[in-house]
C-alpha cells in the first residue's frame, strides 16, 4: 500500500508526543540585529531575572525560528553558552522545564538558548535535520540557530570559545548537523537519540536513517562532516552520544554510526581509552585524542526507549523532570556538561591512570617481552598491539609471542580497576623482532618460473626448494610464494 504523506512524516520526523506544557509563542519570521546600548542591556536584564525569556531581533532568521533564553541572575561575562534543541511536537518551554539545563545553568553558571520551531516549518514541529535547504551551513534553520548563538553571546558576554549545542531526537539530529556545519562555532555537542550528521538530505531518506544501518564506512561518515564546511581542518567539536538500547524510534545503530563518524573525524580510531558503569544502567565509553583528553563519548543506557535520560532529585549529578520522552534513568545533561568541562570536575578518561615506564624488548624472531610499572588500584592490565587488545595479564609484564620475524610492532598498556573500568592507555612504544621479515611474491606461474622462484616439470610448476605443486605452467594460475631462505619458497596464498 502506498504510504500517505502523513505516515511518511510520522516515520521520518522523529515523532514525539506533546508533553502537555504550554506552548511558547509562535516564532517570528523576520527581524534585525539588535542595536548596542540600552536596548541590549534591557534584554539581558529581562533574561537573567525571570524564567524563560523570548529574544527577538537576533538576525535575518532564514529558518523562521523563535529564540528563548535562560541565564542565572548575576551571570558574569565570559561564561559558557549552551544551545538546547527540543524534539518533535515539543516546544522550547517543554525542554526548559524537563531537560535539566536550567538547573545546571544555575549550578554551574552558564547561559542557555532554547530555539523553537513550529508547525509553520514542519507539521510535527521538528527541526529539519533531513532537509538540505535547512540543515546546511549558511542556510535555513541552521543559520538561524547560529544567529541566536551570536545574539546570546552579545547579550550575556559569553565566552565564544565555549559554545555548545545539544538536542533530543529531531533536535539531536539537527545538533549533529550543526556540529558538522559550524565546527568553528561549537566547541562541543551532545546528541540524544539522534542520527549521524547529514544522514539524510530529503524527507524520504529520513526513515531509513532512523531505522537501519546505512552501510557506510567510518571514512564515508566522516566525509559527510568534512563536506559540510570545506577547508576546515580543526579543531573539531567534542561529541557526547546518548542512546537507549531499547529505542525503536531511532534505532541504536545510529549511536554506533555517530561514534564511527566523529572518531574518524578526530582520527583517533575506535579503541576505547576507558569504559565505566554509570547510574541508570548506563555504560560510558570514552575515546581520547592524542593528548589523552576525551574527544568522543558514547553513553548506552540499558533497556531505555526513545527519549532524553533525566534523574530528578537532589544531588550534583541529578537534574530534570520526567514526562513524555523525558525518562528517569540518569541526568544525561549533567554528564554532557561534565564531558565538555562545564562542571569543574572533568572531562577525564575514567579508570586508573595510565601505567608508566612501558618497555618492549625482542626476545627472538617471534616474541617481544613487555614490562611496566605497577598502578595503584589496578587488578589487571590490558595490553594493546598496534591498537588492538591482545592480552590481560594480572602482573606487570607480558611476553607477546607468535609474531613475524623482522617486523616492528607498537604496544600500549592500560590499567583495569576492580569494577572492570579500564583507564587510559600508556604512551606507545615499538620493538622489532629479530630475523628477517618475510618476503612474498605474487605472480602467475609463468612469471614465477621466469623469475627463478619455481621450476617446470611435465608441464606443471613446483616451488623452488619446497617442491610444492603450484599447478599448470601458464599465465592464468596465480600464487603467492614466501621466501623462507636462500632459493627456498613455500606457498603462502593465505597471506604472507
Amino acid at each position: 500500500m502506498r504510504r500517505t504523506t502523513a505516515a511518511l512524516l510520522a516515520a521520518a520526523s522523529l515523532l514525539l508526543p506533546s508533553t502537555g506544557a504550554t506552548a511558547a509563542p509562535a516564532p517570528s519570521s523576520t527581524g534585525s540585529v539588535g542595536a548596542a546600548g540600552s536596548t541590549r542591556s534591557a534584554e539581558a536584564t529581562a533574561a537573567v531575572t525571570g524564567g524563560l525569556q523570548q529574544v527577538t531581533g537576533f538576525g535575518s532568521n532564514p529558518g523562521n525560528l523563535a529564540m528563548y533564553t535562560y541565564a542565572p541572575a548575576g551571570l558574569p561575562a565570559g561564561a559558557p553558552l549552551v544551545v538546547a534543541l527540543h524534539g518533535s511536537l515539543q516546544s522550547a518551554d517543554d525542554y526548559y522545564r524537563h531537560s535539566g539545563w536550567a538547573e545546571l545553568a544555575d549550578r554551574h553558571r552558564f547561559a542557555v538558548v532554547f530555539p523553537q520551531t513550529g508547525p509553520a516549518n514542519n507539521p510535527l514541529s521538528c527541526f529539519r535535520w533531513f532537509d538540505s535547504a535547512q540543515n546546511a551551513r549558511g542556510v535555513g534553520e541552521a543559520a538561524s540557530v547560529v544567529q541566536m548563538a551570536a545574539k546570546a553571546g552579545a547579550l550575556f558576554g559569553s565566552d565564544r570559545q565555549r559554545v555548545y549545542v545539544t538536542g533530543l531526537s529531531a533536535g539531536g539530529g539537527f545538533t549533529a548537523d550543526l556540529l558538522a556545519d559550524y565546527p568553528d562555532v561549537f566547541a562541543g555537542g551532545s546528541v540524544a537519540a539522534g542520527p549521524p550528521a547529514h544522514c539524510a538530505a530529503t524527507l524520504s531518506a529520513a526513515a531509513s536513517c532512523q531505522n537501519a544501518d546505512q552501510g557506510l564506512t567510518p571514512a564515508q561518515w566522516a566525509d559527510r562532516v568534512r563536506r559540510a564546511h570545506p577547508g576546515h581542518t580543526g579543531p573539531w567539536p567534542r561529541v557526547a552520544i546518548w542512546h537507549g538500547t531499547a529505542d525503536t524510534t531511532v534505532r541504536p545503530v545510529n549511536a554506533t554510526e555517530l561514534r564511527d563518524q566523529w572518531t574518524e573525524v578526530w582520527g583517533i580510531g575506535r579503541t576505547p581509552a576507558g569504559t565505566r558503569g554509570l547510574p541508570g544502567g548506563t555504560t560510558e565509553t570514552v575515546y581520547a585524542d592524542a593528548s589523552g583528553r576525551p574527544a568522543v563519548a558514547l553513553y548506552s543506557i540499558a533497556g531505555m526507549g526513545h527519549g532524553l535520560a533525566v534523574a530528578p532529585g537532589p544531588g550534583t549529578d541529578r537534574c530534570g523532570a520526567t514526562g513524555a520522552y523525558f525518562l528517569d534513568a540518569i541526568c544525561s545533561d549533567y554528564h554532557s556538561a561534565r564531558f565538555w568541562g562545564l562542571t569543574g570536575d572533568g572531562p577525564t578518561v575514567p579508570g586508573p591512570p595510565a601505567p608508566a615506564g612501558l618497555t618492549a624488548t625482542p626476545t627472538g624472531s617471534g616474541s617481544i617481552a613487555l614490562g611496566w610499572q605497577p598502578v595503584t588500584g589496578a587488578v589487571s592490565y590490558r595490553v594493546f598491539r598496534d591498537g588492538a587488545p591482545v592480552a590481560s595479564p594480572t602482573g606487570t609484564g607480558h611476553t607477546d609471542s607468535g609474531l613475524s620475524a623482522g617486523t616492528t610492532y607498537g604496544y600500549a598498556v592500560a590499567a583495569v580497576a576492580a569494577d572492570g573500568t579500564a583507564g587510559p592507555r600508556s604512551a606507545t612504544v615499538t620493538a622489532t623482532t629479530t630475523g628477517s621479515a618475510p618476503v612474498c611474491f605474487t605472480a602467475d606461474n609463468h612469471h614465477q618460473v621466469t623469475a627463478g622462484r619455481a621450476s617446470v616439470a611435465g608441464g606443471r610448476v613446483y616451488a623452488l626448494g619446497s617442491g610444492q605443486d603450484m599447478g599448470l605452467w601458464n599465465v592464468l594460475t596465480v600464487h603467492t610464494l614466501r621466501q623462507t631462505g636462500p632459493a627456498f619458497y613455500v606457498l603462502a596464498d593465505g597471506g604472507c
